[in-house]
């Protein structure tokens, strides 16, 4: 069994194959894990992608305990959701979803919102269904959600979440893909509001048994373990600097029940291997270059899957007084204020381990990029550096001396769900189901998340095993 991609979603399936296969992973990079990865700031460990899991779907926290790192999952100090907009830091009230509040009223004070965003936002009640998602098609997050909240809401308040997430526009997202909770609610007609009031009234009733879970968890001493640890776990071959560049059918002309063969480039010169099965865990310009020549109609469509560029910088300061308030783990920036970075976390306040580490050092992150601002990327890192240390001054107060920083591009770093996306994907696998051993996972296909990518592999691994 060949493993093409050694990020989170490869790596599960290699772990799910464990004892059931022998498994090799191809990585083209000199590391495992993709977008988790832990590096080092000043002495201290930070993450320079993704630094949680969301914890809310049990995916990736049950591979960190069946990988021994249960003892290290930590959840991060309760803080609201904020927003830096209109000059100051704004905390969201509880009872939203993705941004989108249950009770209007609950914002008046807050300054999100004008008197006359609020006012729309109120005004809020069932209109008709909406026909694309009622004859099962799709529709934008904004073409579905301003008619119903306004344009002002959407900025402001959904805008910040999805850009956070995805890196990607209201107008350009899938709302069934991306927000798919709420496809049902624009199919019916229903009213979102009233809707969004049933959810919370319901898990209301469900706290009220117990304390309500973290949304999202750490790993003491970085995410960038989960992968390491993972592949450790597998006992799977890993092979880092190794290039799958073709694949090749091979029905009867090498050992019994091998059916592909993979021509790599590892880092000691070329290298053929067979398998039975493989699982392709790469972006889709590289699944597409790769299975293109035995699947065009696959190739077709992840051809047109859009990217999104973003960058991670990471930086230490000498603490000062007064600084971050206590409570702040960090922010969210709505695009329509023209800030150059979208959002930033007070690491030094969200996770106990970091602040534990460099007790004497606040550290923060900042976040660059979403789709169609790929020039930020290309800025150098002392005037990228410079643009979100003045943002983040301006927003936080005074950080002290910047003692050391880091930024870390992730180009086309995260697939965009655009309208349309559910469909494109079943395009895909139906495509690549006619070719026998061949399974796909990745961020592409059921969600961007670690959860999500964990889930993915683990069930392109079950598929595999399950048609032999």
């Amino acid at each position: 069994m060949i493993v093409i991609g050694g990020g989170i979603s490869g790596l599960a399936a290699a772990w799910e194959l464990r004892g059931k296969a022998e498994v090799t992973v191809l990585e083209a990079g000199d590391r495992v894990g993709g977008k988790l990865r832990t590096g080092s700031l000043a002495g201290t460990p930070v993450d320079e992608g993704a630094e949680s899991v969301m914890a809310l779907r049990p995916e990736a926290v049950r591979l960190a305990e069946e990988v021994g790192l249960g003892d290290s999952l930590c959840d991060p100090a309760p803080a609201p959701v904020t927003f830096w907009t209109r000059d100051a830091l704004r905390p969201l009230p509880a009872g939203h979803v993705m941004g989108i509040p249950a009770d209007p009223a609950a914002l008046n004070g807050t300054g999100l919102l004008s008197a006359e965003g609020l006012a729309r936002l109120a005004q809020e009640e069932a209109i008709p269904a909406s026909p694309a998602l009622t004859d099962g098609g799709d529709i934008s997050i904004a073409g579905y959600l301003v008619p119903r909240i306004g344009q002002e809401a959407v900025d402001r308040l959904v805008e910040p979440l999805l850009g956070g997430i995805y890196a990607g526009r209201t107008d350009q997202l899938s709302l069934r893909s991306a927000m798919p909770f709420l496809a049902p609610v624009a199919a019916s007609g229903d009213s979102l509001l009233a809707t969004l009031r049933r959810r919370r009234d319901s898990q209301g009733a469900a706290s009220s048994q117990g304390p309500r879970p973290s949304v999202v968890r750490g790993i003491v001493g970085g995410t960038g373990r989960l992968p390491r640890a993972v592949a450790a776990a597998s006992g799977a071959r890993v092979l880092t600097h190794s290039t799958a560049l073709a694949l090749e059918r091979t029905p009867g002309n090498c050992t019994p029940g091998n059916r592909w063969r993979v021509h790599a480039a590892t880092g000691h010169g070329p290298a053929t291997l067979d398998a039975d099965a493989l699982i392709v865990a790469l972006p889709a310009p590289a699944a597409a270059t790769l299975l293109g020549p035995h699947s065009p109609a696959a190739r077709a469509e992840l051809d047109t899957v859009r990217y999104a560029g973003s960058a991670v910088l990471t930086m230490a300061f000498t603490r000062t007084r007064p600084g971050p308030a206590p409570d702040l783990n960090g922010f969210l920036v709505p695009p329509v204020d023209g800030r150059t970075i979208k959002a930033a976390t007070v690491l030094s306040h969200k996770w106990a381990w970091q602040r534990d580490e460099a007790p004497s050092r606040l550290i923060l992150r900042a976040s660059v990029g979403r789709v169609g601002e790929e020039h930020l990327l290309d800025l150098d890192d002392r005037h990228l550096t410079a643009l979100a240390t003045a943002e983040l001054t301006a927003a936080i107060g005074p950080l002290g001396s910047l003692l050391a920083s880091k930024v870390t591009r992730w180009p086309q770093g995260l697939p965009q769900y655009e309208v349309g996306h559910a469909d494109r994907v079943a395009a895909v696998r139906e495509a690549i189901g006619k070719l026998p051993g061949v399974e796909l996972c990745g961020a592409l296909y059921e969600g961007v998340g670690v959860a999500a990518c964990v889930a993915t592999g683990r069930a392109a691994a079950e598929r595999v095993l399950a048609n032999g």
